[in-house]
């Protein structure tokens, strides 16, 4: 299953303030069709019965990268042939949706010769714990089941893809 490049958020609803609440969402319907973002991505706000005073807005933008566990991290990481990509993200870190973006990006550019997946450090905190994941976004590369190099916080592209070619050539 895929990612979402971005978390479940919760945003309260005033009732006190004089402005319409959230012009743009209508909360007579139960979901709305999605709505476009100007970063190509696609929303659903729907109207949470159990709490009628807040919204659920979900990423429905289509991720290049695949969702690896604690699981499945063996097989689809250690035990790789490919040289690997793995980036460590949490929910409700904003950084870690940029730089899942760009890792989207190489994933689609080094398709065939690099594989990419993400890891909830919050989930899978035996994993994050297992590389020493003190903080997020850290995106690491793996080449027959060892770690080779690792680029910590929001980089450019062009980091990634400069330890990636190292990876590679290695």
């Amino acid at each position: 299953m895929a990612a979402s490049c971005c978390s479940s958020a919760l945003f309260p609803l005033s009732l006190s303030h004089p402005r319409p609440r959230w012009a743009a969402v209508s909360l007579n319907s139960v979901r709305q069709p999605p709505q476009s973002h100007r970063c190509g991505l696609s929303f659903r706000v729907e109207r949470r019965v159990e709490a009628r005073k807040s919204l659920r807005v979900s990423c429905l933008g289509d991720s290049k990268t695949a969702v690896v566990t604690g699981k499945s991290w063996d097989k689809l990481i250690l035990g790789s042939d490919t040289p690997v990509l793995v980036e460590f993200y949490a929910s409700w870190c904003g950084p870690c949706r940029m730089v899942h973006r760009v890792i989207d990006e190489i994933a689609t550019d080094y398709s065939g010769r690099l594989k990419c997946f993400v890891v909830d450090a919050d989930n899978d905190s035996k994993i994050a714990e297992d590389y020493d994941i003190k903080a997020v976004p850290v995106v690491m590369l793996f080449k027959n089941g060892q770690k080779r190099d690792s680029v910590v916080g929001t980089m450019p592209k062009e980091f990634y893809v400069a330890a990636i070619e190292r990876v590679l050539a290695s």
